[in-house]
């Protein structure tokens, strides 16, 4: 048998039986989880929010619905706006408030 093809085929063994990464692919892992954004859910209907930040993504409000159905919901919508501002003061306020009674 020739010596360089010998050779070729050690490598050949060698490259398949290298394990490869357990890791995911790049496109899996920073996937945004939003493709699409509705204007228009009523408010009556949401039973749950979560507010996702993925990486490389714009900001991402999903709604479970109370047929239990998610839906994402375009942060831009004035109900939801209004919505963030007060929960924001909230937890401000609250945040001073512990801020006092820890100096007393």
């Amino acid at each position: 048998m020739d010596i360089k093809l010998l050779v070729l085929l050690c490598l050949l063994a060698v490259t398949t039986h290298v394990p490869s990464s357990t890791a995911k692919p790049i496109s899996l892992v920073e996937r945004c989880w939003c493709r699409s954004t509705l204007n228009t859910v009523p408010q009556r209907s949401i039973k749950e929010l979560k507010f996702l930040h993925t990486p490389n993504c714009p900001f991402q409000v999903i709604a479970k619905l109370k047929n239990n159905r998610e839906v994402c919901i375009n942060p831009e919508t004035k109900w939801l706006q209004r919505y963030l501002k007060k929960a924001i003061n909230k937890v401000k306020k609250s945040r001073r408030q512990a801020g006092n009674n820890k100096l007393h």
